[in-house]
């Protein structure tokens, strides 16, 4: 998706044009992509924009920084603040929103710890991937033949900079051979997730979700789902999945920041009832809880001003 400047970026405690928010080419994480982000929407509610899930995400990219032991100077509540900030500086009522921690630039090799610690939050234009339309029609998946890291590899519970290159490879595999994405298989050959959303197989009634001992990382968008589920009185259950529970799934759907909610159609060319009409509700309940339509999830959106 193309990016629409903006702006201001915030980097390290202030907001700067957005042409001026650039980095040395020596900059350590661009070398060695021992960096840690986010995602996260800013949408239009009825008291100006909100951030889903705000303080989730700051947290989260927290963790990953502990995992990876990423001293960060700011809090979660610096952080917090400064992404309402810098939404607001865009003027916009919608955007993506992408804070990312990396070791700038002075130090050079494998060993991070005398390197500088750097925080910048930008934002932009970004529609969701898919969209009314596509989770009508529903999204080709493929299985990748790039498996999702070990555990003991690269932490897949951090959501880290160098562990995309992983996605990158599986997503542009599959959209090569004709395919709108990609589903990734662990070292033990069970479900993990989407190059980058979270996975849940429906089987009679029941919504089936891979562990996040599978690769999967633990989403946010996953646990509000979860909760969506959970209000509609569906049964979510965690546990493994293996390739051919996809071929035989009721309904399929993913989720993620970037994505939302979305359905698909066919694994491996193995066609799926679709819009699967769990797909489809849950759908609909998750985009009115990001724009404040519905007061049992008031508490997701952080208004920005």
């Amino acid at each position: 998706m193309p990016i629409t400047a903006t702006p201001k970026v915030w980097m390290n405690g202030e907001l700067v044009d957005w042409d001026k928010a650039q980095v040395h080419v020596l900059t350590h994480t661009l070398h060695y992509g021992t960096g840690v982000f986010e995602g996260m929407r800013a949408y239009p509610t009825p008291k100006g924009p909100g951030i889903f899930r705000l303080t989730d995400h700051i947290e989260r990219l927290h963790r990953s920084a502990q995992i990876l032991m990423m001293p960060l100077e700011w809090s979660v509540a610096d952080l917090v603040q400064a992404s309402k900030d810098t939404v607001n500086s865009t003027g916009l009522d919608a955007c993506y929103v992408r804070p990312l921690a990396y070791y700038g630039y002075g130090e050079m090799g494998l060993n991070t710890i005398p390197c500088r610690v750097d925080v910048a939050i930008a934002c932009w234009h970004w529609a969701p991937l898919h969209g009314l339309e596509v989770l009508q029609r529903g999204v080709r998946l493929k299985v990748s033949s790039w498996r999702r890291h070990d555990h003991n590899t690269m932490p897949p519970a951090a959501k880290t900079v160098g562990n995309y290159v992983n996605s990158s490879l599986a997503q542009t595999e599959a959209i090569r051979a004709g395919y709108d994405g990609t589903i990734m298989l662990n070292p033990s050959g069970l479900v993990s997730e989407c190059a980058g959303e979270n996975i849940f197989v429906v089987r009679n009634g029941v919504v089936l979700t891979p562990p996040t001992s599978a690769g999967a990382l633990e989403g946010l968008t996953q646990q509000s789902v979860g909760t969506i589920l959970g209000d509609m009185g569906i049964e979510l259950r965690v546990c493994d999945l293996t390739r051919s529970d996809l071929y035989v799934a009721d309904e399929m759907f993913t989720c993620g920041t970037a994505a939302e909610v979305g359905s698909v159609r066919s694994v491996d060319d193995r066609e799926l009832p679709c819009p699967g009409p769990i797909s489809t509700a849950v759908a609909e309940v998750y985009s009115r809880a990001t724009r404040l339509e519905d007061p049992r999830y008031a508490s997701w959106v952080e208004l920005c001003r």
